[in-house]
């Protein structure tokens, strides 16, 4: 079966503007899913049951699914896979930015034991992380340039990543400090860490010996 990619927003009850919002931007998405074949999604909240299934509900009728759509128009191309010239968008300051702050804060609550994690109205795993930091280390590496004509430098970076976490909101127990060592290690080395959750366990293991963590204690290894 052909399932959508998750519908990632988490909806907030306390801001009706906001969740609005964010249901619509799900409704379009399960849309454009539904209408290109797929059987159906998955979601990061419960909240967000009722719009998808209505969208496949919609389009399925009384279907399981659309297997008879062979999609015969799509042809698969491996080459579209490196067609980075025909991507849009642009590197921004903000974007730089908000690549520090989130992969921080995942870090920062994967130390804790959470796996998933609500940042920003959307839900977030290792995966966003992993992307954020990704992103950082090969703009420098490649001596990418931001929209403004601005070259994306280990040093600027480091600038952005002192202002962003002074910014963060500190709370008792919290693994902010820990989380910045991690995540400057796995963006402004030299070379590129495969995945940011090795030195990550290596943090957690060394605690555990050293009897900081309580070994043995599921409800305090990280997801």
């Amino acid at each position: 079966m052909a399932i959508g990619g998750m519908a990632a927003a988490v909806p907030n009850r306390k801001d009706e503007a906001a969740n609005a919002i964010a249901i619509d931007k799900v409704r379009a998405d399960k849309t454009r899913e539904a209408a290109d074949g797929f059987d159906g999604s998955w979601v990061a909240h419960p909240d967000l049951v009722p719009v998808c299934r209505e969208v496949f509900d919609g389009v399925l009728g009384e279907r399981p699914n659309q297997l008879d759509r062979l999609r015969e128009d799509v042809t698969p191309d491996d080459r579209a896979l490196l067609d980075i010239a025909s991507t849009t968008g642009t590197i921004t300051e903000q974007g730089i930015r908000n690549n520090i702050e989130v992969g921080i804060r995942y870090i920062e609550s994967w130390l804790r034991g959470n796996g998933a994690v609500a940042i920003h109205n959307l839900m977030e795993d290792a995966a966003t992380a992993e992307i954020s930091r990704s992103q950082l280390w090969q703009w420098i590496f490649s001596r990418a340039i931001t929209d403004t004509g601005d070259l994306i430098t280990r040093e600027g970076v480091e600038d952005m990543l002192d202002e962003e976490f002074a910014r963060l909101e500190r709370f008792e127990g919290d693994r902010f400090a820990d989380a910045r060592d991690i995540f400057e290690e796995v963006t402004l080395s030299t070379s590129f860490p495969a995945f940011l959750t090795l030195p990550a366990y290596e943090r957690f293991l060394h605690e555990a010996r050293d009897g900081e963590v309580p070994a043995g204690d599921p409800s305090l290894v990280p997801a």
